[in-house]
């Protein structure tokens, strides 16, 4: 039976590690508690924060414990690893919001019951009120000048300057694994291949303190690979910015179709990356792939799998009904008032009253898809002009209830392509 190092190794998923054959042994004799840390620089998490949760998951599928940690403190200074810039600083209040919608993220990607059920962890409460003395004494001087200037988000800062503050950040890290290793027996810790420096410093403090205290120190860490797409830019990002894990910053339906537009290219890897099929499954998708590439059929259990794991099998449903309404030739007027909002949201919105019947000329004229009432007219004549997916003819016509989809919109459309979402509020 493969083990959870062999099935991430077999994945792509392991970038650098720390003693392999320790962690296997490890790995084999014993569960293990091990933690992944995410800072709090922003109000969501976004999809490149997925593979080191879905690695944390597959841990817990093995038997294992993980511990989220949130960087309620190390959220303050900020990470230089991967940055070309000084980060800016956020206030304390912002800090806090930020700490606890990352913490109910978090909530819903892990299993917290049973006895290895996970736990989310807070750097705050143990950085949060130590002395500049304390930290100077017990942590600082366990590193050396020299020893922090060879890390990779220190060297690569060195010519455009690095201020005190982040050049310390590797120092507080370490000090989040060092106190999770003794109060939590902590024996791994996993990110991104950007922390390798960081996690390679906090097994250097492990190790200084266990020997100061004449313990026995076994702890590991590993990394996990960059994710990039085959025209070499950063999984993710897109021109309208990052995939967000918060439904209300990119909807369901917003990261559905970012993930069924996966380049063929990509799809496998990414099958292997984020999803918790067999390798034998996948390599089925793989075949269909390269005998009926239009198909698309590894991007959608890309998207299904994905979206599910995020949001809710609700919510891929969903996705599926908008995709087949706008793209598959299907009725419109069966989607709900939700799926209408998510699936129209970069549409231009007209606002009207709730109990509103506004006449078709106007609407096309204040919705800016005709430039004015005579062309409205003629759009209307000609039969350019839909409601809800149907040609409409008739000049005098008026947005009416029966044509209030869900009760609250109503879809115009002039030509092929231009819409306007008539919004009753």
């Amino acid at each position: 039976m493969m083990t959870i190092l062999q099935d991430l190794e077999q994945r792509g998923l392991v970038n650098q590690v720390t003693d392999r054959e320790g962690l296997e042994a490890l790995l084999n004799e014993e569960f293990i508690t091990l933690y992944c840390g995410f800072d709090p620089t922003g109000d969501s998490l976004h999809i490149g924060h997925l593979l080191t949760i879905i690695t944390m998951r597959r841990f817990q599928l093995a038997g294992h414990k993980p511990l989220a940690l949130v960087g309620g403190a190390t959220g303050f200074i900020g990470d230089p690893s991967g940055k070309s810039v000084e980060r800016s600083l956020n206030e304390e209040d912002v800090v806090k919001m930020y700490s606890e919608r990352i913490r109910s993220q978090l909530q819903k990607h892990l299993d917290f019951t049973g006895d290895y059920g996970a736990e989310i962890v807070n750097n705050f409460d143990w950085i949060g009120e130590m002395s500049v003395i304390t930290f100077l004494r017990d942590v600082g001087k366990h590193f050396g000048v020299n020893y922090m200037l060879s890390k990779e988000s220190v060297e690569s800062r060195i010519k455009n300057g690095i201020s005190f503050t982040e050049f310390s950040y590797q120092i507080l890290q370490s000090l989040d694994y060092l106190h999770l290793f003794k109060e939590k027996n902590c024996r791994l810790q996993i990110g991104g291949s950007d922390q390798w420096g960081n996690i390679t410093a906090g097994l250097e403090l492990i190790r200084r303190k266990s020997a100061d205290e004449e313990q026995k120190a076994e702890a590991f860490g590993f990394t996990i690979p960059l994710v990039t797409k085959a025209d070499g830019t950063k999984f993710g990002k897109t021109e309208g910015g990052a995939i967000w894990l918060d439904p209300s910053k990119t909807t369901p339906y917003e990261f559905y179709q970012f993930l069924i537009n996966t380049d063929d290219r990509d799809v496998i890897k990414f099958l292997h990356y984020f999803t918790f099929l067999p390798a034998e499954e996948i390599k089925e998708y793989e075949q269909k792939m390269q005998e009926a590439p239009e198909k698309r059929e590894a991007q959608q259990k890309l998207a299904e799998e994905l979206t599910a794991f995020v949001h809710s099998k609700e919510a891929v449903e969903q996705a599926q009904n908008i995709s087949t309404a706008l793209f598959g030739g299907g009725d419109v007027k069966k989607l709900s008032a939700e799926e209408i909002a998510q699936g129209f949201k970069d549409v231009p919105t007209h606002q009207a009253g709730a109990e509103e019947e506004p006449g078709l000329i106007d609407t096309l004229v204040e919705a800016k898809l005709s430039p004015s009432k005579r062309q409205a007219r003629e759009d209307i004549t000609n039969g350019a002009v839909y409601i809800n997916g149907d040609r409409c003819t008739d000049l005098q016509k008026q947005l009416s209830a029966e044509d209030k989809i869900g009760g609250r919109y109503t879809i115009v459309r002039r030509g092929k392509k231009k819409y306007a979402l008539v919004s009753f509020k």
